[in-house]
């Protein structure tokens, strides 16, 4: 993680399932080159390395989104000012959370799983959360992915030589409980998944989508920006042909960057 407190418009990243916090690494540096001071904390209890995560998954087990956004929101509240806000997946979703509850300047949410609300449900996105659902001791555990798991839902996208790279160097178990806590929110109304998208004095907002995205596919990212449309606030979608759900992390990476970057700045930050 690196300092938040550095000079510069502070930025946290914030990471999703099946993914360690240095997955956000190349960004990092991207983000101080570009004289931001970037950081990225990983989720309350995750390991510091991967190694210690796949060695240690109790540690991970039983995390949920409203604890994981109490984790961001009190690192926020250290901050000398609102940071900017990107989040990958799941990352992408507890981002939307905190910009609603007016924590952040912006925020970024890639390839953002559902939000309470958005009833758009794939097929591809039930197969992501069946390794976890089929088995009810996963609600308080966690789910892991072998290679080929992996790369059906990271990697689909990329090649399998890349996929497999990604897989070695970023894969960590999951811990279910998000998943399950999706799978419910749209009978909860107490979800932790709920984002307050009316709120018409937030900072701006960009989402973006995987053309080839298997676990969110763009119809879901579609459906979550409509859910946005009574608010006055700015809420962009772009949506990047031919990328899946790796596409922060692959080798097209910078070509995500360069437009979150790009649209940064045309709000002023």
């Amino acid at each position: 993680m690196s300092d938040p407190d550095a000079p510069g418009t502070p930025v946290l990243f914030v990471h999703g399932l099946w993914l360690h916090a240095t997955s956000w690494g190349p960004w990092v540096e991207r983000f101080r080159a570009e004289g931001y001071a970037p950081a990225n904390p990983g989720w309350p209890g995750f390991p510091e390395s991967v190694e210690d995560a796949r060695a240690h998954p109790e540690a991970i087990a039983g995390v949920g989104v409203a604890e994981v956004s109490e984790h961001y929101a009190g690192i926020i509240r250290g901050l000398a000012e609102p940071p900017v806000l990107i989040g990958h997946s799941f990352g992408g979703l507890v981002v939307q959370k905190l910009l609603g509850q007016g924590l952040a300047a912006a925020a970024v949410a890639i390839d953002a799983a559902a939000i309470r609300g958005v009833l758009v449900l794939p097929p591809s996105t039930l197969r992501t959360a069946f390794p976890a659902l089929r088995n009810p001791f996963t609600v308080r555990g966690t789910v892991p992915l072998d290679e080929e798991q992996f790369r059906w839902r990271f990697g689909n996208a990329v090649s399998e030589e890349e996929s497999a790279g990604m897989y070695e160097r970023w894969y960590i178990p999951a811990p279910g409980r998000p998943l399950w806590q999706g799978a419910f929110a749209a009978v909860n109304p107490r979800s932790p998944l709920a984002v307050d998208v009316g709120n018409a004095d937030r900072g701006p907002l960009l989402l973006t989508a995987g053309g080839e995205d298997r676990v969110i596919p763009p119809a879901i990212t579609r459906s979550t920006h409509k859910r946005y449309r009574r608010s006055p606030a700015v809420t962009d979608i772009h949506e990047f042909p031919g990328k899946g759900h790796s596409l922060a992390l692959d080798r097209g990476w910078e070509e995500v960057a360069d437009h979150v970057l790009g649209w940064l700045r045309s709000h002023g930050h």
